[in-house]
């Protein structure tokens, strides 16, 4: 089978946020020769298809090469991660079966504060919060709890998280809050701060989705909170990076299991994903808090995902031969219709 990797690439300066925010943006190129090393593995012809600043050279490289199905691993367009779902739009336009979720839940669990609206309707628990759609648009009065966790409402890969997202009175707040939305350029989420056990939950499936084994994140005493900063996620040297440890499978109860399975599960489906996602919570008094839905995550070997798949009996190419299937059945059941 004939396959297209489909990357994005990051620009010479970044349009929004820090420097150091390349480390994760570049990710999508390390995760596109890794996903081609497996489906070389398992037989299949590869050819890379990497979208730039230009997007008509991307449509007319697509077009020009003969795939029988996209690998999508588009995280944004040009540094804009808000242009994820145009990209999965874009090739469902095209009439391109490709892997992972539609447009819509990219664009949905995009938004952060979208997301928990939606998912506090339907009844599944999240931490009480507030978007904030300016450095000086504050409510006069909220109902949360300090400590509060200040985030851009529309990015992921720990983007704009550090220790002093976590604020503890108003001045910090409003300092973390302006911060965000200068260097970030976007609304603001503010929610309450969940002191628990935090775990991700891997999700793979289409219609029979099935949770993998949980992968716990250990906490070093010593930081300042229990909170999985950019640094944490992309600095090897950083403190935060070799004080947050990812135990999978963790020790847990079976109810506690239970509780954080089902609430991944059916957010998930709530949410319309698609062959594989990570739902993150925090479990506290029995209580499992969704605090992301991340629709597109990091599916290199050495991430979360792949480590709950290696957990369940998949091995790489395994869990790459899984996803392609999805893509491909659901081809199969279009042109069935």
């Amino acid at each position: 089978m004939n396959v297209a990797v489909c990357f994005n690439r990051v620009p010479p300066q970044l349009v929004k946020g820090e420097a150091v925010d390349r480390v994760s943006e570049e990710g999508a190129e390390h995760q596109a020769h890794a996903v081609a090393a497996a489906l070389e593995e398992l037989g299949h012809k590869v050819c890379f298809v990497a979208l730039g600043a230009s997007l008509p050279t991307f449509l007319a490289e697509l077009q020009s090469v003969s795939v029988d199905l996209v690998f999508n691993l588009c995280e944004g367009f040009w540094g804009e991660s808000r242009m994820e779902m145009n990209v999965a739009a874009l090739l469902e336009m095209l009439g391109l079966p490709f892997t992972g979720s539609p447009s819509l839940c990219l664009g949905v669990t995009q938004n952060k504060s979208l997301t928990k609206a939606l998912l506090l309707q339907n009844g599944l628990p999240t931490p009480k919060s507030l978007t904030l759609r300016g450095e000086h648009v504050f409510p006069r009065n909220w109902n949360l709890s300090w400590p509060l966790i200040v985030k851009p409402a529309s990015e992921d890969a720990s983007l704009g998280i550090g220790p002093e997202s976590v604020v503890t009175n108003e001045e910090l707040l409003r300092e973390r809050v302006r911060y965000i939305h200068n260097r970030y350029q976007q609304a603001v989420l503010v929610e309450e701060y969940i002191d628990g056990r935090e775990f991700n939950a891997a999700v793979v499936g289409d219609h029979k989705p099935k949770v993998l084994p949980l992968s716990e994140i250990r906490f070093d005493p010593a930081l300042p909170w229990k909170l999985v900063t950019y640094a944490g996620k992309w600095h090897e040297n950083s403190p935060d990076y070799t004080g947050t440890q990812a135990i999978c499978p963790p020790q847990i109860s079976a109810r506690d299991d239970f509780l954080v399975r089902d609430v991944a599960l059916r957010a998930y489906k709530l949410l319309g994903c698609r062959d594989y996602a990570r739902v993150d919570i925090r479990l506290r008094d029995g209580i499992p808090f969704i605090l992301e839905i991340n629709a597109n995550p990091d599916i290199s070997p050495e991430a979360g995902l792949a480590r709950s798949a290696r957990a369940g009996g998949l091995d790489y190419p395994q869990l790459i031969d899984r996803i392609i299937r999805m893509a491909l059945k659901r081809k199969e059941d279009c042109h069935a219709a």
